[in-house]
């Protein structure tokens, strides 16, 4: 069952997370050509200057108005790319199946990595909960997506500690994380792939138009 999914399970999900990349990119295109305001407005000064704005942390009124929600965003993103690329398990299988490797966190850091991923999932998980504009918003879908965000950290933070049957625990936590690769283009969580365009465009219609900030 082991090399069963570490072999075939893994290689399936990296597919299914490129060629689902791939196909939203292209509709995305495809979509934006046939309105005929999007290309014309856009403009690589005002798209820059916008993306600027939206990914340093604080820079946009937004950010500074709901500071707690920017910290724990910011973190969020930060450590649930460090903890897939930089885990020492990661970089060991990796580095069998397809022969390239490079430096690893140690467990230490990595184990209190996945505690602030986890505490800030937590954080999302209560703030749709509890704030009327974001839970107007909230389907039963987005809970799932937490659930399939959180499954392959808590899975892995339980076989670290192998306070279960370790095998099956991570069986469990490699089929979660394919889960989540899997997911990756055909849900929210292709907001990945769409911020940088959607910001593109916003900043160019509310600079290069309306000439104003959008930040």
């Amino acid at each position: 069952m082991y090399d069963l999914i570490s072999r075939y399970l893994v290689w399936i999900a990296f597919a299914v997370f490129v060629f689902g990349m791939a196909y939203q990119f292209i509709n995305l295109v495809i979509q934006a050509k046939r309105d005929k305001v999007i290309f014309p407005y856009m403009t690589w000064k005002h798209s820059f200057r916008s993306l600027l704005h939206w990914i340093v942390p604080f820079a946009s009124k937004n950010m500074r108005i709901r500071y707690e929600t920017t910290i724990v965003t910011f973190f969020f993103h930060l450590c649930v790319v460090l903890v897939p690329i930089f885990l020492t398990a990661h970089v060991v299988m990796f580095s069998f199946a397809w022969g390239p490797s490079w430096s690893s966190l140690s467990a230490s850091v990595t184990e209190w990595i996945t505690i602030l991923v986890l505490l800030a999932l937590v954080f999302f998980l209560l703030r749709r909960l509890m704030l009327p504009e974001v839970r107007f918003v909230t389907y039963p879908s987005d809970y799932v997506l937490l659930a399939v965000a959180a499954a392959p950290f808590v899975t892995g933070f339980i076989a670290r500690h192998q306070w279960f049957d370790y095998e099956t625990m991570v069986l469990i936590h490699m089929i979660a994380g394919a889960i989540m690769l899997m997911a990756i283009p055909f849900t929210r969580l292709s907001h990945m792939l769409f911020f940088p365009f959607t910001r593109a465009y916003m900043g160019s219609e509310f600079g290069a138009v309306r000439n104003a900030r959008d930040w």
